[in-house]
């Protein structure tokens, strides 16, 4: 098994649990963790003994978002040459290269902003949050657009509670996002984990080939969503416009940032 420094990974019986281990930063989301929940995946997804994931986080938040200093105010020459403030990363890995389509559940709490959201909605087939989690579709008012999480707010949704997420960028809880249906449970915090095993043990009951059927063909459309939302947004390049830049630097510096539309 690999050795991990940003996450925890241990399985018990059927069920791994992977978990998100930066709490001292809210467990914000670096290259490192990125490269790191890609493997883990690829872990599970090998290992003939495990059935069910549950993905959650550390201390006080499931993700904070983006590592800001690490990710977003890379040199321009870096962005350049990777694409995107995400890296490699962006261009998929992990469960989008999954061989045998396991389930994940998320068990969130805190916060889920930004590349959380996006790890919850993309990389996880049922979500529990505790009760007032908050939650965040960041991308917009760092400059870079909503595309990609709008379309998994979307799929999940199916109304246009993902289309204000997308275009005000606001903080939303746990409670709207079951209310619409992106969210599974809504529980109290000492309840998150054990509800979330419950439901582990609700897929434990079925047919391995069927569950993973299932999962392949949700994942699948998703997926092909997302693509077409990556080709679109990769072309706009708004990771090299000087809103980015500005909306990453006044988050660090903690004011409101300018942004002059270029």
């Amino acid at each position: 098994m690999p050795t991990f420094e940003t996450i925890l990974y241990e399985k018990r019986g059927k069920i791994v649990y992977v978990t998100l281990n930066r709490p001292h930063i809210l467990n914000a989301f670096n290259d490192q963790m990125a490269e790191e929940i890609n493997e883990a995946w690829f872990e599970f997804d090998a290992d003939p003994e495990a059935h069910v994931a549950i993905l959650s986080g550390a201390g006080r938040a499931f993700c904070s978002g983006a590592d800001v200093r690490q990710r977003q105010l890379r040199p321009r020459e870096e962005l350049i040459r990777l694409g995107g403030p995400g890296g490699r990363n962006t261009r998929g890995g992990g469960l989008r290269e999954t061989v045998n389509w396991k389930p994940v559940i998320a068990a969130i709490h805190g916060y889920a902003y930004g590349a959380g959201l996006a790890l919850l909605t993309q990389a996880c087939d049922l979500v529990v949050a505790a009760e007032g989690t908050r939650c965040q579709l960041t991308e917009v008012r760092r400059g870079l657009g909503g595309a990609g999480l709008w379309v998994s707010a979307w799929f999940w949704t199916g109304d246009r509670f993902a289309n204000e997420l997308a275009i005000t960028g606001r903080v939303f809880t746990a409670e709207e996002a079951l209310q619409h249906g992106m969210f599974n449970r809504v529980v109290p915090q000492d309840k998150l984990l054990s509800t979330a095993e419950e439901l582990a043990e609700e897929i434990l009951k079925n047919p391995p080939l069927s569950v993973r059927a299932s999962v392949r063909m949700v994942r699948w459309y998703v997926g092909e969503m997302s693509r077409v939302a990556g080709l679109y947004s990769q072309g706009l390049k708004l990771h090299l416009t000087e809103d980015f830049r500005e909306g990453a630097t006044a988050f660090m510096e903690k004011r409101e940032p300018v942004f002059h539309g270029r």
